[in-house]
């Protein structure tokens, strides 16, 4: 498994390789001034972001004012989004009724594209960092929110009545039963969000009010005709965005290493 492992690793990094080179030959050779070459977006990078000094680990001061206030923001999001999905979740997934009455609302609240309804966050919270909470929080509750619904309805009717058998307390069950029942589907629901946080975090920044962060680089390099910063923007989204999945997907093996070893026993 671990040789395996390690083909497989050795030929992404192959194919990401021959497509940087592919990358680097097709702007060279076409000389087109909006499409700057690999090797010159990194260079500007390097020299915006991460030319500092080693004790600010090497980030310059223009990666400390954009790049960390724009994760701190997605971090926080993500975390009330999160959380208020898991625990709505619960509730109406808990009751057949809840359920029965307000899926088609959430189904209704869910299929509104988020964007949509940036007139009304800034109504209600006005321009700055609360709004951008706001937004992006309620952005990203709905697949949290639903999958942990449907995950709490998913448990086998045999584990509930095992439970009530041995008389197990209602939170016991919850902790016991339902809520490793529903752990696959809700780690779903937050892959989506983690993926959809990154997205409504840089929208919230393009809008009118802020001061800081990744998408207001963005659009600065945008005006002022830097398309070097402004690629090295999209490409440090594509890295943030790959490696915070991965690390999310080694949490997600850890915690449901027993349902994947269930699966491939199942498989077998």
């Amino acid at each position: 498994m671990r040789t395996r492992g390690m083909r497989t690793a050795a030929f992404r990094s192959l194919v990401l390789v021959v497509l940087v080179l592919a990358w680097e030959a097709a702007t060279q050779m076409a000389g087109n001034t909006f499409f700057p070459p690999p090797s010159r977006i990194v260079a500007r990078m390097h020299e915006m972001w991460f030319s500092g000094p080693l004790q600010t680990m090497f980030l310059t001061d223009a990666a400390l004012e954009n790049i960390l206030p724009s994760m701190g923001r997605m971090a926080a999001a993500f975390a009330g989004g999160a959380l208020a999905g898991v625990v709505l979740g619960l509730l109406v997934g808990l009751s057949a009724r809840a359920y029965d009455y307000l899926d088609g609302v959430l189904q209704f609240l869910r299929a509104i594209p988020p964007p949509a309804l940036v007139t009304v966050f800034l109504v209600v919270f006005g321009f700055g960092l609360r709004m951008q909470l706001a937004f992006m929080t309620f952005s990203i509750v709905w697949p949290v929110l639903l999958n942990t619904a449907d995950g709490a309805r998913s448990v086998e009717p045999l584990h509930l009545q095992t439970s009530q058998a041995f008389r197990l307390s209602r939170a016991e069950r919850l902790y016991r039963v339902i809520l490793p029942s529903a752990l696959p589907k809700m780690f779903a629901g937050l892959r989506l969000a983690l993926s959809l946080s990154l997205i409504v975090m840089v929208f919230s920044e393009l809008l009118p009010g802020t001061v800081n962060g990744i998408g207001f680089q963005l659009t600065s390099a945008y005006q002022m005709f830097d398309l070097p910063l402004m690629w090295g923007g999209i490409v440090l989204l594509g890295v943030l965005g790959y490696v915070l999945n991965e690390l999310f997907l080694v949490v997600e093996r850890r915690v449901l290493a027993w349902h994947h070893a269930a699966q491939q026993l199942a498989g077998e």
